[in-house]
């Protein structure tokens, strides 16, 4: 007779033996908060995303395009980290060491505590470490360096989880704050396995358009602040430059107003960002007439434009916009999507086809349902507040976001609208007032 031991059920939990912690447990009053405290990097818009800045042992996962800077601000970062009196390296998996350091040259980012070597292999990448020991490691990219033993080639789903793990287990046991680079999808995802975005501390998009100098960093995950925050960089020849006051580049000053503009507020995560909205009704058409945009969403211009049709009886009798071609554009290269954007959206078609200005003071808030109502929005009294600061002394908004009187903008006119109508009359009469 043989005996034998039974197999534990499926789904059940084997024993695991009990060892000795390698720390014990501590009360938590005790525990001293200060090792994860962030610090500033010098670069205030990054800063503003991140939290305050780069936590000892965080590990950062920036993503973005090719060529849209990821690598210039992740230069200047290590440069003003050791300009701080820390140690910064930064380990190209891209680039020789000769073709970054022209790169820090040119933005002026050049320092004898920030490092830099050129590796694809992990083990090379760890010594480098023993031997530098950086209070930041800069990465780029994450897709391009191996682990030894792994299979798969490099940026593969198996070598990148590899190395993200070991990354991020060496960043936590030695304290280091642990910037990686990666690459995105042909639809803007974080290329690999998505337990990359799992292991890591904070993801950052970086977004930006090749035509435009105009960057952003967008917080897609953040362990230690909130994860809805946009930074505004600026790109330029000598580098890459923080915008903590970016709603003038969204803007057009005119001498004398010009029909077929208007200007909303969008928001950015946190930022209230006021943005100009131009369209241009052209010739007749026939068949199917273009509908062409530039930053906004081509769904929501056909569904105005339909609404517009249906709901405005000079419109429909005078222009017919279905029979017209029609050009939607932001100004400044930045991308609103929001529905909020409707209702000056419409604005400016109607003020288009029309000829008649807007008042260049007047802001639009609203987005706009199909039987033609103005529907409500979030964050009214930030935009409201970022349209004052600016100056604009008229605000359309839906019913129930104009803020009560004694908390109202300084200097501004609030005016709850209902519907398509209500809102044309209205920017009828301030542009008359002028």
């Amino acid at each position: 007779m043989v005996e034998c031991t039974p197999s534990p059920p499926l789904g059940a939990a084997r024993v695991v033996a009990a060892r000795a912690p390698l720390e014990p447990a501590r009360p938590i009053a005790t525990i001293s908060a200060a090792p994860a405290r962030a610090r500033p990097t010098g670069v205030g818009e990054l800063d503003r995303v991140l939290g305050g800045g780069l936590v000892p042992g965080a590990v950062v996962l920036l993503a973005g395009e090719p060529g849209v800077g990821k690598s210039t601000l992740l230069l200047d970062v290590a440069q003003r980290w050791a300009a701080g009196g820390g140690t910064a390296l930064v380990v190209s998996g891209e680039e020789s060491v000769s073709q970054v350091r022209l790169r820090a040259e040119r933005i002026g980012a050049l320092h004898d505590r920030l490092y830099l070597a050129a590796e694809t292999d992990l083990g090379a990448v760890l010594g480098h470490l023993d031997a530098v020991k950086p209070g930041l490691l800069v990465l780029d990219s994450v897709q391009t360096v191996s682990a030894p033993g792994i299979d798969g080639v490099p940026g593969g789903v198996t070598q990148v989880r590899a190395v993200t793990s070991a990354l991020v287990a060496v960043a936590k046991e030695r304290g280091i704050a642990t910037v990686l680079v990666g690459h995105v999808t042909k639809d803007g995802q974080v290329a690999g396995p998505r337990v990359v975005e799992h292991l890591v501390d904070v993801v950052l998009h970086f977004e930006g358009d090749r035509h435009s100098s105009l960057r952003l960093v967008r917080g897609m995950k953040n362990r230690f602040g909130a994860s809805d925050e946009v930074g505004c960089f600026e790109m330029h020849e000598s580098g890459i430059s923080s915008l903590a006051d970016p709603s003038g580049l969204f803007l057009t000053r005119y001498g004398q107003p010009v029909p077929g503009t208007c200007v909303t507020v969008a928001m950015e995560g946190r930022r209230a960002l006021v943005t100009e909205v131009q369209a241009l009704v052209g010739a007749h058409q026939a068949g199917s007439p273009r509908r062409t945009v530039s930053g906004l969403d081509s769904a929501r211009l056909a569904m105005v434009l339909a609404v517009l049709q249906r709901r405005n009886e000079r419109l429909k009798n005078d222009k017919k916009l279905h029979e017209r071609e029609v050009f939607a554009a932001t100004v400044g290269g930045i991308r609103v999507v929001e529905p909020a954007a409707d209702l000056a959206l419409a604005l400016a078609v109607a003020s288009g086809a029309h000829n008649l200005a807007m008042a260049p003071d007047l802001v639009a808030l609203g987005e706009v349902g199909l039987t033609g109502e103005v529907r409500r929005i979030s964050a009214a009294p930030r935009r409201l507040a970022e349209a004052s600061r600016l100056g604009f002394r008229y605000a359309l908004v839906p019913p129930g976001c104009a803020p009560p009187a004694d908390s109202a903008p300084s200097g501004m006119k609030v005016v709850e609208v209902a519907d398509l109508d209500e809102a044309f009359r209205c920017a009828a009469t301030f542009s008359a007032d002028r």
